[in-house]
């Protein structure tokens, strides 16, 4: 299975921060943002990775991540999206490393205490489809939120007013070889962007969703609140283990 990190757009939420960087580089604590989703996948026994950035500073990623040798990595590779066309637009620029094989992607700015080990290893056993990552939130109408029955999941609504459940989908997401033609099969949302939920739907649809919960904290840090959620997590995580 191969790694991918998200970690495009221009961070705009996060201004004046990133007027002359991408977020993704902006120090959580005492590593920049974007070590923390490639730890996530190294843990996972994943080798293999491709970020997928974009912007005016997308050259720093190669200067501060260089070969991916410091973080036990057998390649790491790099693409560019242009422009902001969505999370699924972003993850098509992946079909070509992929190479038919299986992927774990995350979100570039997502931060997770635990590991997704477990995860990962059930989903190579999964004969195919998909398996998200769900975690309990006091606010799931900020997120897309899974209705569940039973142990399946029917269905993933993007931050909904009045969510069915307390259960978000965090950005962490498996998938089979499928999800590059799911990709392609996407129109554009109102927001003019392919939409990451609308490739979940597909595979739900289809009968071959599966899921999991996530272990230990979750935060993103893509705003300024978020980002000092993030840094607190993280500090509390440290002086635990001390």
């Amino acid at each position: 299975m191969k790694g991918v990190v998200l970690a495009g757009g221009t961070g705009s939420r996060l201004f004046p921060l990133t007027k002359i960087t991408n977020k993704h580089l902006l120090p959580v604590y005492d590593k920049p943002m974007i070590y923390y989703p490639i730890e996530t996948l190294v843990d996972a026994g994943i080798r293999d990775v491709l970020i997928v950035t974009g912007g005016r500073n997308a050259g720093d990623f190669l200067r501060l991540l260089a070969n991916g040798k410091e973080f036990g990595l057998r390649s790491i590779n790099y693409a560019y999206q242009e422009g902001e066309g969505g999370i699924a637009e972003a993850l098509a620029l992946a079909e070509h490393f992929a190479e038919n094989d299986r992927i774990c992607v995350i979100l570039g700015d997502n931060l997770i205490e635990g590991s997704i080990r477990g995860a990962v290893q059930a989903f190579e056993k999964q004969e195919k489809g998909a398996k998200i990552l769900l975690k309990q939130v006091p606010d799931a109408e900020r997120f897309g939120v899974a209705e569940l029955s039973g142990d399946r999941v029917i269905g993933i609504e993007e931050k909904p007013s009045q969510p069915k459940s307390n259960l978000a989908v965090t950005g962490l997401y498996l998938y089979d070889q499928t999800v590059f033609e799911k990709c392609r099969a996407l129109k554009p949302s109102k927001r003019n962007e392919l939409e990451i939920t609308d490739v979940n739907n597909a595979y739900i649809r289809e009968g071959s969703m599966t899921f999991d919960y996530l272990e230990g904290w979750w935060t993103d840090a893509g705003t300024f609140e978020s980002l000092l959620r993030a840094q607190n997590l993280v500090a509390s995580s440290r002086t635990a283990k001390a």
